[in-house]
């Protein structure tokens, strides 16, 4: 809010003193006064719209997104986040076996987190869900209408795919990943360059599904690491299982800061994974 002022300056003649004014912190003088306040420009116009398009206001929507997602996600304790493809249906083995995965990480205590759209998503919180646990869904605004599915007891809806990533990892324990296509391979590959560059610890992803994976697992092997573009410890960073209790199995242990054979793990962190065969 402007404030003009109009006391004298101490030793100068009235005449003298140029015209002032205080916009917050800042002080105005001569031609820079502007004739009305902060107040009266917001109470006395509506003024143009364009600003609710400008990047100032896109930030405090990202802000928003971030308090609502911090809000609704704070106390929910241990949780899994779990990727699949929406386009798996009922009838699809895919949609059993991320069932299974829901339940069997609510049976160990552990909130099941999804992207709350149908498909594998809406299929791992049914299982957690059906088996009492906590089933959350973090939706994305799309092109395409998904809706939250019916299986989600807390749904948080987001603009910008990069807030609602990092609820995905901030409130996960791990990741299972079952078959999916480009958002799935987003979730996971930015997961794995969180472990990787130690932005994240003690954080195991666990890929599900040989048949569907190991092809993805022998390029990074026969390609990539010969080209010198990651190293060998890095194919350490993720499991690969066909055996949705072993997944499970896996994320608690590390949860818990054990090795699968139940000792601690080594230094390096490597011993808590292993790779495709």
């Amino acid at each position: 809010m402007a404030i003009e002022s109009t006391a004298p300056d101490e030793g100068a003649p009235d005449d003298a003193r140029p015209r002032e004014t205080h916009k917050g912190p800042v002080t105005l003088r001569r031609n820079q006064v502007e004739r009305s306040t902060t107040d009266q420009r917001l109470l006395d116009t509506r003024g143009p719209t364009d600003w609710v398009h400008a990047d100032p206001w896109r930030v405090l929507r990202i802000q928003s997104e971030f308090v609502e997602g911090f809000g609704a996600l704070a106390e929910l304790g241990r949780a899994i986040s779990v990727f699949g493809s929406a386009r798996v249906h009922q009838d699809d083995p895919e949609y059993a076996l991320a069932i299974e995965v829901g339940k069997r990480l609510a049976e160990a205590g552990y909130a099941v987190i999804t992207g709350g759209g149908p498909g594998a998503m809406e299929a791992a919180n049914k299982g957690a869900c059906l088996a009492g646990g906590v089933s959350v869904g973090l939706g994305i605004e799309l092109p395409f209408e998904q809706g939250m599915n019916e299986w989600v007891d807390i749904g948080v809806d987001f603009r910008y795919f990069f807030a609602r990533k990092t609820m995905f990892v901030k409130y996960a324990q791990g990741f299972i990943v079952l078959p999916g296509g480009f958002g799935t391979f987003d979730e996971l590959f930015e997961a794995l360059v969180l472990v990787q560059t130690k932005k994240v610890t003690s954080f195991p992803v666990v890929l599900l599904g040989h048949a569907y994976w190991d092809g993805l697992v022998d390029w990074l092997r026969s390609t990539v690491l010969p080209g010198g573009k990651i190293a060998e410890r890095d194919l350490s960073l993720f499991t690969v299982t066909d055996d949705p209790a072993e997944a499970v199995s896996i994320v608690v242990s590390a949860d818990a800061g054990l090795t699968l054979d139940g000792r601690p793990p080594q230094p390096d962190g490597e011993a808590a994974h292993k790779g495709a065969e």
